[in-house]
């Protein structure tokens, strides 16, 4: 035999009706969000940097097991990307 069923009020289901965002205050919204994106792009891109200036640091360091040219490529994009990183942090660091 199935289970008897029941009637249940969904009185506590019903909220009241949200207030409607106005055009300006969505606009503000979104462009607070869109700032906030991109502050957290520049972070990704400065620490994608810094994982590669590592990366070139071990291989400018590398030895005789890479070539001369590839070893000083690394080491000109060690100094490159740490005054990069440098200077994108400066300028995040106004906003």
């Amino acid at each position: 035999m199935s289970p008897s069923l029941a009637v249940v009020a969904d009185n506590d289901l019903k909220a009241a009706p949200a207030k409607a965002e106005t055009v300006s205050e969505r606009v503000r919204r979104l462009q607070a969000e869109a700032r906030q994106l991109a502050k957290d792009h520049v972070k990704s891109l400065s620490a994608a940097m810094i994982d590669l200036e590592q990366l070139a640091a071990e291989i400018a360091d590398g030895g005789d097991a890479y070539a001369p040219g590839i070893r000083e490529v690394a080491r000109q994009l060690v100094e490159d990307l740490d005054s990069r990183v440098q200077t994108l942090e400066a300028i995040a660091s106004r906003t």
